[in-house]
């Protein structure tokens, strides 16, 4: 759990047209807004190597000053260049310590399966859980230990067992996360010498056989 944050660097926007964003761009900035329930949002602008070093931090809340005091927010949505894929603008939402929140993390698998182990196929159906919590509580990743996995069987989001009473997952119980299955081989076609399915062959000759009884009857 996190109990100090990435501080992110925002000053205030000014230049609210859209040549200003254009700009503020070229100069390395990215131009968002901030915002929460009930208030008025405020645009921002953040330096673009800093938002990246704090996405790259692995924390989801971000502790900010605005007009000289500490507030924590965390990003609700990115806008990206369709040719580029640069980020050309960010939404940040505010967020109180006191309050819960509902965020998407990360969800990783632990350990190694019995199923695997006896020659069996892990697949995992998802990758990150809904959860609701306090920002104080926000986990970098929840783990699935999936060491008893066996063949056949599979774990659903009702089988993650949380150590934290304050996080509640949102995401419906009954979503499979990972199955192990049965891998199932090719079947062996027979070939004759020749490199021909003898079974297409036979068939051909049964059916050849048929028409020429047919003929002899009429």
């Amino acid at each position: 759990m996190s109990s100090s944050y990435y501080k992110l660097q925002i000053s205030d926007r000014v230049d609210l047209k859209k040549k200003g964003s254009k700009m503020l761009r070229k100069k390395g900035l990215i131009p968002g807004v901030l915002y929460y329930a009930g208030e008025d949002n405020i645009n921002i602008e953040i330096d673009k190597s800093a938002l990246f070093h704090a996405m790259q931090s692995g924390q989801r809340i971000f502790e900010i000053e605005q007009k000289g005091e500490s507030q924590y927010t965390m990003i609700k949505e990115l806008q990206y260049h369709p040719v580029t894929d640069q980020i050309i603008h960010v939404d940040l939402m505010r967020v109180r310590r006191s309050e819960k929140m509902t965020i998407v993390v990360p969800l990783t698998l632990v350990g190694d399966s019995k199923g695997v182990k006896e020659g069996g196929l892990l697949s995992q159906s998802i990758n990150q859980l809904e959860i609701s919590c306090f920002p104080t509580d926000v986990p970098e990743q929840i783990e699935l230990n999936v060491e008893e996995l066996e063949l056949g069987s599979s774990m659903n989001v009702s089988d993650i067992k949380l150590e934290n009473d304050d996080i509640e997952i949102i995401t419906d119980k009954e979503v499979n996360i990972v199955t192990v299955s049965q891998v199932v081989e090719e079947d062996e076609v027979e070939m004759d010498d020749t490199g021909t399915d003898s079974s297409v062959e036979d068939s051909q000759s049964e059916t050849s056989s048929a028409a020429d009884s047919e003929g002899d009857s009429e």
